[in-house]
């Protein structure tokens, strides 16, 4: 775990040894991708998740979340998705998202920071920290296509929300316990 927590803070000085144009088109094999070195890293300012392959920046994901504020998730029914490092629980296909990839949200970090929240009055007591938070594709079945991860347009209620191609392709690389962090 201390290699991804070392990895994050130097991600920014890999990310731009590419050109990142390609990384967005690229198409993966996933034969030649080593699965156990790879892991997940969203950027929720810059509205892209990285796949990286041990410390080798692979391909580049445009991406959307739950709403405008992108700040950590608070409680159940904030629409914000949680900042942290997590880690895919399971993985199925899915009649509304195409695929889905489930986060271990929320884990002992999460709930350490809800606590602490709750104690400083930033939570109410009683309030529900969530849970179900995943990576997934678009919901054709209510009208949303890729054009929302195109423009921007934040519409889960926290999960992290890829084209369905992208999620798709995604979904051949990562394995159950893939680490996944999520960045402000």
């Amino acid at each position: 775990m201390w290699r991804y927590c070392f990895l994050f803070f130097l991600l920014p000085l890999f990310a731009f040894e590419h050109n990142n144009n390609d990384l967005y088109s690229v198409r993966l094999n996933p034969a030649r991708i080593d699965v156990d070195k790879v892991f997940l890293l969203v950027d929720k300012s810059d509205y892209r998740m990285y796949l990286y392959e041990d410390a080798t920046l692979i391909k580049i994901y445009k991406v959307v979340f739950g709403n405008e504020d992108t700040r950590d998730k608070y409680v159940q029914g904030d629409r914000r998705t949680p900042d942290g490092t997590f880690r895919i629980l399971s993985k199925r296909y899915d009649n509304r998202w195409s695929r889905f990839l489930l986060l271990d949200y929320p884990n002992i970090q999460s709930r350490e920071k809800f606590l602490q929240r709750q104690a400083q009055g930033l939570i109410q007591r009683g309030a529900d920290i969530g849970g179900g938070i995943g990576i997934h594709g678009v919901e054709y079945a209510s009208g949303i296509r890729d054009n929302y991860v195109e423009q921007r347009i934040n519409w889960t209620l926290g999960c992290v929300s890829l084209k369905n191609g992208d999620v798709n392709e995604l979904y051949d690389v990562v394995k159950v316990g893939t680490p996944v962090v999520i960045r402000p």
